[in-house]
């Protein structure tokens, strides 16, 4: 990428952060004469106190800004709408930092009830909870869009061996309530498998590129669809109401209709609604579309330089450069061609990377959990989306894919516990240390093999010589005795006969019936010193290996 790209994207980054808080609530769109369409500052005013909300949307693609910002004027004007039970699927905040997410309306009062697969992003809902003024609750992201499906149908509950022998599972943990002492509990244990129950729907909202003046709702040119249309279904099914921000009225397409009128309740435009995180949807980026034809690897480069310059990708030297080289190295050694793959944030973008850079990326089937078939997919505020999709479709039919073809998921980790247990979904013990489950236990029970890559010390000191890596200061080791959250069995993972890898700075790690076993030792470790002794749980080497005869890689300078 030369300077004039780069100074364009600069360009088109600051004047995103200059431009985030504009807004048009009162705007109405000319020549339309349908009771359906209302400004987004009426909308807000339309929900009840009391009401059970679900807004859609991941990330930063098709954020419902519109709405949040109008709820929230609306709450401040009249105290009104109050004691909110609002659910949504994926991560929809904005960490404290970007306005137009959902912590815009993170008032006491206004929102008393919060159900999500991933609460990270939400601070300030997650500071409310430690204040005792939200009541949390969490559940698996494919779970979630799958009870959607299921209450269409007219059923109050999903059930699911997903979240079984995990901290899901009421039986070993919460249950999924974050707070302590929840008015309701909505996961029960039922034999072999849980029980999963959300509130219904009395509200869903939805961003949405296009209208028309019918009030069809249309989803060419947005990068992400995710739960939309399962919502909208579950919604009906239950007498609720639907409410959609679009960009736009265009002309009535029968062939590109994704939302019949029949199905909306309202439409608000609000002409600066973004495609996704920074791109308004009236100059949406083709790239994210299925009509896209860009190159995948410019289009990457790119990508990666927006989430460098804004510090959410962190740039990857040395040790860190080399692990995820390690993971990439191992999901070529062990993907059988033409699988169908998920990649999780963190290491695991990464790893994707290595292999986008090797070429390896053709020989496999990518996916995201919002939808995306195909193409390849998109890291840090852009995630959920991707380059050149194949498709785009329901994130609960792409759920309903990975139950019956996901071949290999790359996902990281914040600890590992000597039996293989996985913690990915709490980092400490209050809520806004919270992480949540999001899609990982979904993803991680249905996929074939699974790869973890993360760190095998928080804070530690490497040293790349050559093709030698070497542990010169040890830090926190992430592989203990016990995990605090168990958001991955290890037991359950060796019922299901998966091939489960952890992949780390010193090494590659294999679940067996014993525990964790060392399968590869990257070439300068010491096995003894820091592996073996290096941390609390018990490390198994192969049958009739010695420490020296453990399989080297030499990956570390390549």
């Amino acid at each position: 990428m030369n300077l004039l790209e780069k100074c364009k994207l600069v360009y088109h980054i600051l004047r995103w952060r200059f431009t985030w808080n504009k807004r048009d609530l009162d705007f109405f769109p000319k020549g339309v004469d349908n009771p359906k369409f209302l400004t987004s500052r009426a909308a807000a005013g339309l929900i009840p106190d009391g009401a059970s909300v679900f807004s859609c949307g991941i990330a930063g693609n098709a954020r419902c800004s519109a709405f949040f910002w109008s709820i929230r004027e609306h709450f401040q004007k009249t105290g009104h709408p109050r004691g909110l039970t609002w659910v949504n699927v994926a991560a929809q905040g904005g960490r404290g930092k970007v306005p137009g997410t959902l912590e815009e309306i993170a008032f006491p009062g206004l929102i008393t009830r919060y159900i999500s697969g991933h609460l990270e992003t939400v601070k300030a809902l997650l500071n409310l909870g430690d204040a005792g003024k939200v009541e949390l609750h969490t559940m698996p992201q494919g779970v979630m869009t799958q009870w959607l499906e299921a209450r269409s149908k007219g059923e109050k509950t999903y059930r699911s061996q997903v979240g079984v022998g995990t901290f899901m599972d009421p039986r070993v943990g919460n249950g999924g309530a974050v707070t302590p002492h929840p008015e309701t509990h909505w996961v029960q244990a039922d034999g072999d498998a849980l029980l999963y129950t959300l509130p219904d729907i009395d509200f869903v909202l939805i961003n949405a590129p296009y209208a028309d003046a019918e009030g069809n709702i249309y989803f060419h040119h947005a990068a992400t669809i995710t739960e939309n249309i399962h919502a909208v279904k579950a919604a009906k099914a239950n007498g609720g109401k639907v409410m959609v921000t679009v960009s736009k009225v265009i002309t009535k397409d029968v062939a590109r209709i994704s939302v019949p009128a029949s199905s909306v309740d309202y439409i608000a435009v609000h002409p600066l609604n973004e495609q996704t995180v920074s791109v308004r949807q009236y100059r949406y980026w083709p790239m994210f579309t299925p009509e896209s034809r860009e190159n995948v690897y410019e289009a990457e480069e790119r990508l990666h330089f927006i989430n460098t310059f804004l510090k959410i990708t962190p740039v990857r030297k040395g040790a860190d450069l080399a692990l995820d080289r390690l993971g990439a190295h191992v999901f070529a050694q062990v993907v059988p061609a033409g699988s169908m793959v998920n990649i999780g944030v963190g290491h695991p973008e990464q790893v994707a990377r290595c292999l986008t850079e090797s070429g390896l990326d053709r020989n496999f089937l990518f996916t995201t959990e919002a939808g995306a078939y195909g193409g390849l997919p998109v890291p840090g505020i852009f995630f959920g989306a991707a380059i050149n999709p194949k498709k785009l479709i329901p994130s609960t039919d792409m759920f309903r894919l990975y139950a019956q073809k996901l071949g290999t998921c790359v996902l990281g980790f914040l600890q590992v516990d000597e039996y293989g247990n996985v913690n990915s979904s709490k980092r400490g013990p209050k809520c806004i240390d919270y992480v949540g489950p999001g899609g990982f236990p979904d993803i991680s029970t249905y996929a074939q093999t699974v790869i973890f890559v993360g760190s095998w010390m928080a804070n530690a000191h490497y040293i790349i010589d050559g093709d030698h890596l070497t542990l010169e200061k040890p830090g926190t080791p992430k592989f203990c005795k016990e995990v605090d959250e168990i958001t991955f069995s290890a037991e359950q993972a060796l019922k299901r006969g998966q091939n489960v890898y952890y992949v780390t700075h010193v090494g590659v790690f294999k679940l067996t019936s014993r525990g964790l076993e060392l399968w590869k030792v990257m070439p300068g470790i010491d096995v003894k010193k820091d592996i073996l002794n290096a941390c609390p749980p018990k490390i198994h080497l192969p049958e009739g290996v010695h420490e020296e005869e453990v399989p080297v890689e030499i990956v570390a300078g390549h």
